[in-house]
């Protein structure tokens, strides 16, 4: 797909419609969540990457130990899209089926310090 620019959502429409324990910044949408173990951690990424070949749209993925941290970002659009919101939406239903609930999932502030 070529670059498309109008696809990009504003920061303030990334913040009214970005979904619980999500987080924007420079265009981009973050979440981080905490797992007992390193194999769990792993075994959600897989996860996230199964939904993400679904929806055809893809997060960065990285595990820090038991640390999961995902990000959205739509390259043709220089941003954060509806896709992206949609793709977080989707991760919270996994996170939740999976009973990790917000007491695993780290705000702003917390996810900057966790290592």
């Amino acid at each position: 797909m070529a670059f498309d620019p109008e696809r990009k959502m504003t920061d303030g429409d990334v913040q009214d419609l970005k979904p619980d324990g999500w987080w924007g910044g420079e265009g981009t949408l973050f979440r981080d969540v905490t797992f007992e173990s390193y194999g769990e951690g792993v075994e959600f990424a897989v996860q996230v990457a199964a939904l993400a070949e679904a929806q055809n749209h893809h997060p960065d993925i990285t595990i820090h130990y038991r640390r999961v941290k995902l990000s959205y970002f739509t390259h043709d659009a220089g941003g954060v899209t509806m896709a992206d919101i949609e793709g977080a939406r989707a991760v919270n239903g996994l996170i939740e089926a999976l009973g990790q609930g917000d007491q695993n999932s780290t705000d702003q502030n917390k996810g900057a310090a966790a290592g």
